[in-house]
């Protein structure tokens, strides 16, 4: 069963009402069984991590990726004070599900007390909440968001340690995505801060704020990840299961996490080396059971149809516009 948040809230407010107990207890006898996703980076193997892409992220492709070895998933970026703000924004930006776990909620933050409340918010439907350090675009810049975090550890600190005092449930996770200073001393000082304020783990996309397409910064990784004692992240440039096993050697890291690569092949970390037809039937069965908007069911599968097309065949079915023309063509083409 899927559900949004709003409407949970409403019915752990309706049974709060009616008993006479903690509103607290009957809250987190309700909510999923409680994790600790920590524990995962401590089963000897490399973690497979799927990550917060805008747009795309959401539970439907989610659901798709643990299907094929994704063992830790997170939200597409939600800024908080939006999700605060708003129960327009918190339905349409957290749906969830009870297979939906383990699951960290990513956030877009500036202010210690806005994090700390959206993360109290989520935190019976969810196992953790990362803060985005990364995010290069500019209007995240613009607003302080992002890459923008990168030259403010104290804050960064203080966001932890808040999030760490007001949500209750001790298994609860807070985590950092970063990208690298070009003076690697400045990544690490400010990644052991952070995990003295109590962070979980780090995940590090190994380029600068500035660099986009430019060769992942591997040594840099390695060298945060020889600075702490607390879990590392690699990200950047992972496309098959080979990478997963290069990355870890290069980095040293505990977990690895791909966008891109499981864009255009959800069943990447299977093994699979492109994206395979029985893929594609399950994405269409959890699209249209989740009731998937059409743009982001048809988007999904042009990524994931991008290496088994030709240049022809890509031109025809980018162009096509209703669900139904997209099962039309997938039945007679290739027999989905």
């Amino acid at each position: 069963m899927t559900f949004t948040l709003p409407c949970f809230l409403r019915i752990v407010r309706m049974v709060v009402l009616a008993l006479p107990c903690s509103p607290k207890k009957i809250v987190f006898s309700l909510a999923m069984e409680i994790r600790n996703p920590v524990d995962l980076f401590g089963s000897g193997h490399v973690v497979k991590v799927s990550a917060p892409m805008v747009r795309y992220s959401k539970l439907p492709f989610r659901t798709l990726v643990r299907k094929y070895g994704c063992e830790l998933c997170f939200t597409p970026m939600i800024i908080a004070v939006d999700f605060l703000r708003s129960a327009k924004a918190r339905d349409s930006e957290f749906t969830t599900s009870k297979g939906d776990r383990p699951l960290i909620v990513q956030f877009a933050a500036k202010d210690a007390q806005v994090l700390a409340e959206a993360a109290c918010t989520v935190s019976p439907f969810a196992d953790g909440v990362d803060l985005n350090c990364g995010c290069p675009q500019r209007w995240a810049l613009a607003e302080g968001y992002g890459a923008c975090l990168l030259n403010k550890p104290e804050l960064i600190k203080d966001m932890a340690r808040q999030v760490r005092n007001q949500v209750e449930n001790p298994c609860f996770s807070v985590s950092l995505k970063i990208r690298v200073h070009s003076d690697t001393a400045r990544t690490v000082d400010l990644c052991q801060k952070a995990a003295m304020a109590g962070v979980s783990w780090i995940t590090v996309h190994g380029r600068t704020s500035e660099e986009r397409h430019h060769p992942v910064h591997y040594d840099a990784i390695r060298i945060i990840k020889e600075s702490l004692s607390i879990p590392v992240v690699a990200n950047g440039d992972l496309k098959n299961l080979k990478d997963v096993s290069m990355v870890h050697q290069l980095t040293g890291a505990d977990g690895v996490m791909a966008a891109r690569g499981l864009l255009a092949n959800p069943a990447m970390f299977a093994g699979y080396e492109e994206t395979s037809l029985q893929c594609i039937r399950d994405w269409i069965d959890i699209a249209l059971g989740h009731g998937t908007p059409f743009t982001c069911f048809h988007h999904h599968l042009m990524y994931m149809m991008e290496r088994i097309t030709s240049r022809q065949e890509k031109r025809i079915f980018n162009a096509l516009t209703s669900t139904s023309a997209v099962l039309d063509y997938l039945r007679e083409n290739y027999g989905i």
